[in-house]
C-alpha cells in the first residue's frame, strides 16, 4: 500500500511555519501588545492561558495583551487545535518569542541609556534600571522593526523570580458574554442583509437522489431558491422559518436511493474483524529471560460503539461571495486545514480563471469535542454563497444531519491476552486492536481527494477518503494508548486499520486512547483480581515512574469514601484506572464510587493529574472535569444506532446524553511541577474514567461489561 502523507496539523513545533517575532507580536497600539495566536479556542479556555505566559514573560498587565481575532489572513498557521497540544506547542511558541523580543527590548534599553542587563526590572511593560533615573515602555523602544527577526528557540528554564500570571486562576476571558446571555457563538452571529439556508441530506453517505419533484416545491415556495447539484441540496431563502418550512416540504418531495451499505449493528465485532484491514505491528518487546512456570492464560475482548458528537449547537457556518473572493465565518477546529481543502474545490471549478482569494475567520461553536461537522457545513455554506449573488449566507444543520452525517468516533474492539504468575507478575502481554482512523479532517488526505460530506454528492464528485490515524509522534490514532505503561518484560500491540468506511468516522475526543485505556485498565482489573489481589495496589507493583504513583495515591487519598464502606446501601461499588494521556501527556488517576440499580449512576469521582507546570490551575480542572463527565456519559449511555440502509438516531431521543440531574460529584487535584514542562490534559481523564466506572460496576453487581455502553441490555448480556 502507498504510504500516505498527512498534510497538516501535526507538526511539534508551532515556530516551524512562523519562525518571526511579527508572526507573533505586535507593538503598534500604545501601552498594549497585540498577540496572534493560530490556536483556536472552543471552550476549552486556550485564549486565557496563551494570554497569562504572554503577560508573564513580557511582564505585563494582563488587561495588556490583545489578542488578535484567528483567521487565516492574518494569524501564524499553527494547524489544527487539537490533541490536547495548545499549551505544549502554542503556548512554547508564544513563550519563546516573547522571551526574544523582552531580550531585543532590554538590549535597546541599555543601549541608549548606558546601563547594564542587571540592572533592568521590568513592569507593566516600563523598563527601569537601577542605576538610572530613567523608564523606558516596550513602546517608546520602537520594536516593531523587529518584526522579521527570527524568534530564539530556547528551552524554557525554572525562574527564580516569583510567577505574577502562570499558575494563577485567571478568571476566563471568554465568560461574561456566555454567563449573561449575550451573542458568543457562530450561532448568534448575524451578517446585515444575510440569506437563511438548509441543506438535505440522507442518513447514509452512500445515498443518492433519485428524483425530486421541484415543480411543486416551486409552486408552494416561488421566493425561495433551489440549489442542487447532484445529490446536493439546498434552499436560500429571505427568512429563517421560511427555509425550515421549505427544506421539510423539500424533504416530502425527494426519494432517494439508500443502498444497504450499513453493517450489522448487533454485530459489530462480526463486521470489524471480517473487513479488509492494514495490519500493522504497532510496538513488539521480547522478554530477555525465561517465563515462570504455571502461569495462568486471561484473555478478554473490549468492544465500543459508533458515538456520536452530539455538540449542544448543530453546526453552523456564513460565507459570502464578494469582488472574486470568499470569505467564511467558521468554528472550524483547523481553518487553514479547512482553506486549503475548499481551494482545491476552487482550482477545479475555476479552471481557466484565477482562482477566488479565500478568507476564513474562527468564530467560537456551541461545543466541539474533534472533527464535529464544523469544517462541513463550512464547505455547504461555500457552496450555497455561490447562488446568493453577493449576499452573505447563513446555514445551520438540523440536529438530524448532525447525529446522522456528521463524523462519527468509530467503533473500536479490543482483544487482550496475558500470562500471570502466582507471583503477579505479568508476561506475554497482547493487545490487538481493529477499528475505522481517526482522522479524516481537511487537509488530511490524498491529493485531490476531499472529506466533505458534499464533495461526495456533487455531479462531479470527489473521492472520500477513508480515514486515517495521525502518526504516534502526535500521539497516534486507533492505537492511541495501546502501549502499556506498566513495567512488562514483554508485550505486542498489533492494529488492524479498517479500509472500508461504511459509517463515516474522524476524530473524536481522545481518540483510540479512550476504548484502548479502558480495555487496558479493566483488563489489570481482571489480572488482579484472578490473583485475588488488590487492584490499585496491583497496579502499584508493576510502576517505577514516581509521576504516575503519585497521581494514583492522591485520587485515591483525597477519596474520604474510598476505603469508608460502613454507610453502603446495595448496588454501590468503587472502581480505579490510571493513564498517562497519550504516554506522553498529563499523568491522570480516577477513583469512582457508583450505585447500580435499574442503571448505572455515578455518585464520585475523584481525579488527581499531573500536567507539568500548570498555567490555569481552575483552567486544567474544568477540562478534568469536562472530561470525566462526557466520559460517563459515553461509558453509561452514547450509542450510534442503524440499520442497513440508514442511520436511525436522528434526535435526542435516540441518542441520551448524561442529564444536568445525573451529573456526579467531581473532585480534581493538581500536582503541580513548576520545574517541568507543561504537557496536555484537555482529554486526560477520558479513558480513565470509563474504565474506572467499568471496574465499579464489577465491583457492585460482580459482572464484567466489556461492551459499550453500560447500560441494562449490555449488562444483562454480560451475565
Amino acid at each position: 500500500m502507498k504510504p500516505i502523507v498527512l498534510a497538516r496539523g501535526f507538526a511539534k513545533n508551532s515556530l516551524d511555519k512562523n519562525p518571526t517575532l511579527g508572526h507573533w507580536l505586535d507593538f503598534s497600539q500604545p501601552n498594549h501588545v497585540t498577540l496572534s495566536v493560530g490556536k483556536v479556542d472552543f471552550g476549552q479556555g486556550i485564549s486565557t492561558a496563551l494570554t497569562q505566559i504572554a503577560a508573564e514573560e513580557l511582564q505585563v498587565a494582563l488587561h495588556q495583551i490583545i489578542l488578535r481575532p484567528i483567521n487565516t489572513q492574518d494569524s501564524p498557521d499553527e494547524g489544527v487545535t487539537s490533541g490536547s497540544f495548545s499549551i505544549e506547542h502554542s503556548g512554547e511558541a508564544v513563550r519563546m518569542a516573547c522571551a526574544t523580543l523582552k531580550a531585543i527590548a532590554i538590549e535597546r534599553f541599555c543601549t541608549l541609556n548606558a546601563v547594564t542587563p542587571a540592572s533592568v526590572s521590568i513592569q507593566d511593560g516600563v523598563l527601569r534600571s537601577s542605576a538610572s533615573s530613567q523608564s523606558m515602555g516596550y513602546w517608546d523602544l520602537q520594536l516593531d522593526d523587529q518584526a522579521t527577526t527570527p524568534v530564539v528557540q530556547q528551552a524554557r528554564e525554572p525562574s527564580a523570580r516569583s510567577l505574577r500570571h502562570v499558575g494563577q486562576a485567571v478568571p476566563r476571558l471568554d465568560l461574561q458574554k456566555k454567563l449573561f446571555g449575550g451573542p458568543s457563538f457562530i450561532q448568534d452571529m448575524v451578517i446585515e442583509g444575510m440569506l437563511h439556508c438548509r441543506i438535505l441530506r440522507a442518513p447514509n453517505r452512500a445515498g443518492r437522489i433519485d428524483t425530486v419533484d421541484d415543480s411543486a416545491f416551486h409552486q408552494k415556495f416561488p421566493d425561495v431558491e433551489l440549489v442542487r447539484d447532484g445529490s446536493f441540496m439546498g434552499v436560500l431563502a429571505h427568512r429563517e422559518e421560511v427555509a425550515v418550512a421549505a427544506i421539510a416540504c423539500l424533504e416530502s418531495l425527494v426519494t432517494w436511493h439508500m443502498p444497504a451499505s450499513l453493517p450489522d449493528c448487533n454485530d459489530l465485532k462480526t463486521f470489524l474483524t471480517s473487513c479488509p484491514s492494514e495490519q500493522r505491528v504497532v510496538a513488539e518487546v521480547q522478554s530477555q529471560v525465561a517465563s515462570p512456570a504455571n502461569l495462568k492464560h486471561v484473555e478478554s475482548w473490549y468492544q465500543r460503539p459508533y458515538i456520536a458528537h452530539a455538540s449542544i449547537g448543530p453546526s453552523c457556518a456564513l460565507a459570502q461571495w464578494n469582488n472574486h473572493q470568499l470569505e467564511i465565518w467558521s468554528h472550524s477546529q483547523g481553518i487553514f486545514n479547512l482553506k486549503s481543502d475548499i481551494e482545491v474545490y476552487l482550482r477545479r471549478e475555476f479552471t481557466e480563471h484565477t482562482v477566488p482569494k479565500v478568507v476564513i475567520h474562527h468564530v467560537e461553536g456551541a461545543g466541539c469535542y474533534g472533527h464535529n461537522p464544523a469544517d462541513d457545513v463550512a464547505f455547504d455554506a461555500a457552496l450555497l454563497a455561490r447562488h446568493a449573488k453577493g449576499r452573505p449566507v447563513r446555514l445551520l444543520w438540523s440536529r438530524a444531519a448532525e447525529l446522522s452525517c456528521g463524523p462519527s468516533g468509530s467503533a473500536h474492539l479490543v482483544k487482550l491476552e496475558a500470562n500471570v504468575a502466582e507471583d503477579g507478575s505479568i508476561h506475554n502481554w497482547t493487545h490487538t486492536i481493529w477499528s475505522n482512523g481517526y482522522t479524516s479532517r481537511p487537509g488530511r488526505s490524498e491529493p485531490g481527494n476531499l472529506a466533505f460530506v458534499a464533495a461526495a454528492e456533487l455531479a462531479h464528485p470527489f473521492t472520500t477518503p477513508v480515514s486515517l490515524d495521525p502518526p504516534m509522534s502526535a500521539g497516534g490514532g486507533g492505537d492511541r494508548n495501546a502501549l502499556p505503561l506498566y513495567d512488562l518484560p514483554d508485550y505486542k500491540v498489533v492494529y488492524h486499520r479498517l479500509l472500508e468506511m461504511p459509517i463515516r468516522t474522524s476524530a473524536i475526543r481522545a481518540l483510540g486512547g479512550y476504548t484502548n485505556v479502558w480495555a487496558i485498565e479493566c483488563f489489570m482489573d481482571e489480572l488482579a483480581l484472578s490473583l485475588q489481589q488488590d487492584p490499585v495496589a496491583f497496579r502499584l507493583k508493576h510502576l517505577s515512574d514516581p509521576r504516575a504513583i503519585a497521581v494514583i495515591r492522591q485520587a485515591v487519598d483525597q477519596a474520604p469514601w474510598w476505603l469508608d464502606r460502613s454507610n453502603d446501601e446495595e448496588g454501590v461499588g468503587r472502581g480505579f484506572a490510571y493513564a498517562r494521556y497519550k504516554n506522553t501527556g498529563a499523568w491522570c488517576a480516577v477513583a469512582v464510587r457508583i450505585v447500580a440499580g435499574t442503571l448505572v449512576r455515578v455518585t464520585d469521582i475523584s481525579v488527581a493529574a499531573d500536567v507539568g507546570l500548570v498555567i490555569n490551575p481552575d483552567g486544567v480542572k474544568s477540562q478534568l472535569e469536562g472530561g470525566a463527565v462526557q466520559s460517563c456519559s459515553w461509558t453509561l449511555k452514547e450509542e450510534l444506532m442503524f440499520s442497513h440502509q440508514a442511520i436511525t438516531t436522528r434526535s435526542w431521543e435516540d441518542y441520551p446524553i448524561l442529564m444536568f440531574s445525573e451529573a456526579p460529584v467531581v473532585t480534581v487535584s493538581l500536582i503541580d511541577q513548576p520545574g517541568e514542562p507543561s504537557v496536555g490534559a484537555g482529554e486526560a481523564t477520558q479513558g480513565p474514567t470509563a474504565a474506572a466506572i467499568g471496574n465499579a460496576v464489577h465491583d457492585a453487581l460482580g459482572i464484567r461489561v466489556r461492551q459499550l455502553p453500560i447500560h441494562m441490555k449490555n449488562i444483562l448480556a454480560a451475565t
